[in-house]
């Protein structure tokens, strides 16, 4: 295969694991982890739905673990061999190219302290799925100097990672020839936009919550285990 063909491919192949099935992992885990504002029994049979599934760690590691390694080095090298130049041509499409870039390295920060805090913790000490309400709760409400640091590092760790799963689905869609027309990329941004907002809404409400204890759905079921 040619080098300009080869880099042709592995692009087209960054674009599809940024959707599926990072994307779509990304929408399941903000929807799953959104059960907790029903409080702490709703979310452990919704986490314990995930974990019973069959052959749960290879599913893992065939449709997230993998294509997101892959997905995040080959985002980390564009990065680095990217060229941005919105600073000289400031229209919106260069400075959101910015901010996708930017957004990508934030939210693989982010993910990495994610992993570390649950799935490190469980792979190498044991720690089990009905610790992760409290854990979340602990954390997320702890303060330093009275500024609540690890809710505040989620909210910004969800917008990067929202922000960069929409707008990357607006450069998939036209990249991919499924918005060829302007008015057919003009609905798509829209479209994405809401969807954006949409998901950060969700797990914003699911931060502030573990954060602060405060209820959005009329429950008061465990309202007690915030701290």
């Amino acid at each position: 295969m040619m080098p300009d063909r080869r880099a042709f491919v592995v692009r087209k192949l960054h674009s599809l694991a940024g959707v599926v099935p990072i994307g779509a992992f990304l929408v399941e885990h903000v929807w799953t982890n959104a059960a907790a504002l029903d409080g702490p029994a709703a979310y452990e049979r919704a986490v314990g739905r995930i974990r019973s599934l069959p052959g749960l760690v290879a599913l893992e590691w065939l449709f997230i673990f993998l294509p997101l390694a892959f997905h995040s080095f080959y985002g980390v090298w564009l990065t680095l061999r990217g060229r941005p130049n919105a600073v000289r041509y400031p229209y919106a499409r260069n400075w959101l190219y910015v901010m996708q870039r930017a957004t990508g390295v934030v939210a693989l920060v982010f993910l990495a302290w994610h992993l570390y805090e649950f799935r490190v913790q469980t792979w190498l000490y044991g720690m089990r799925p009905v610790a992760f309400y409290g854990t979340l709760a602990a954390h997320l409400s702890a303060t330093r100097a009275g500024v609540p640091l690890a809710a505040l590092f989620y909210l910004l760790g969800l917008f990067a990672s929202v922000f960069h799963f929409t707008n990357g689905m607006w450069g998939f869609c036209f990249s991919w020839g499924l918005t060829t027309s302007r008015a057919a990329q003009r609905r798509s941004a829209w479209v994405f936009a809401v969807l954006g907002a949409g998901l950060f809404a969700l797990g914003g409400a699911t931060v502030l919550h573990f954060a602060t204890g405060a209820w959005f759905t009329g429950s008061s079921e465990g309202a007690a285990a915030c701290p």
